[in-house]
């Protein structure tokens, strides 16, 4: 992992300006081997100027999930898919205006991502939900963590055995939090065969994505459905998108509005 951080950290990554709150970038995983041709796009958000949303989209009697990032609205700033699905209907807890869907799910590498009244954003590790149960205005889980604590890497991802599969490579979209309380959130593309290829499912381990997500300055990381689900939108000085879709609709989507 200390290899692959001093590549990322060699290679930089350009911000690029966008609207106030909000700033992106993309480059190479890197120099060398496999993530070369990977290249990983980041978007850095501060809860204090942007409003956080979920969207929840669902057709055919609410049996088909149906978001994708055509669905972001005007004032959005930035739009991804949220959490992970079981039979196309979101996993775990799920808190939309206060009011919580569904209760929270269980697992030693759940985490869950909150906005409390206040609109600041956090990532909870499972012991830490039941106190703030009740108490938050937005919230969705999803797993694997990625980070935990002090930017430390759960159990489970530091040798095979341990329920996570270590080697496994796949376009993944991960969200963090970083120690000032800024949102971040990285989407992986493999760029091996052009354009037409970016949406194939190639990209970084887990354990290289949770080294990533630390190198950008996250304490608290997790996975968000990666594979054919991932997808994220951001809006440019201009007003118009960058755009990376994907092959399937999802039931749920975090969207960052600019404040009024």
């Amino acid at each position: 992992m200390k290899a692959l951080t001093g590549l990322l950290l060699a290679l930089g990554l350009t911000s690029h300006a966008t609207t106030p709150g909000m700033t992106w970038s993309r480059a190479p995983m890197a120099a060398s081997g496999p993530l070369a041709y990977v290249d990983v796009i980041v978007a850095r958000m501060d809860p204090g100027r942007l409003q956080f949303q979920l969207q929840r989209e669902m057709r055919d009697y609410g049996l088909q999930a149906a978001w994708t990032i055509d669905m972001m609205p005007d004032r959005g700033v930035v739009a991804f898919n949220a959490g992970q699905f079981t039979g196309g209907f979101p996993w775990g807890w799920l808190v939309m205006d206060g009011v919580e869907q569904q209760p929270p799910g269980a697992g030693r590498l759940a985490m869950s991502f909150v906005i409390d009244d206040d609109g600041r954003a956090s990532l909870l590790a499972p012991d830490e939900v039941a106190a703030a149960r009740g108490k938050v205005q937005f919230a969705f889980q999803s797993y694997p963590m990625l980070l935990g604590g002090n930017a430390d890497v759960p159990w489970e991802l530091q040798a095979p055995g341990r329920g996570v599969r270590l080697t496994h490579r796949d376009s993944r979209l991960a969200l963090g939090i970083r120690a000032d309380g800024s949102v971040i959130v990285a989407l992986t593309r493999f760029t091996g065969a052009g354009a037409i290829g970016e949406r194939l499912p190639f990209g970084p381990t887990v354990v290289e994505m949770a080294d990533f997500m630390r190198s950008q300055g996250c304490v608290r990381a997790m996975m968000l459905d990666g594979g054919l689900s991932s997808q994220l939108a951001l809006r440019n000085t201009t007003g118009s998108l960058e755009r990376w879709p994907n092959w399937r609709p999802v039931p749920l989507a975090v969207v960052a509005l600019a404040r009024p």
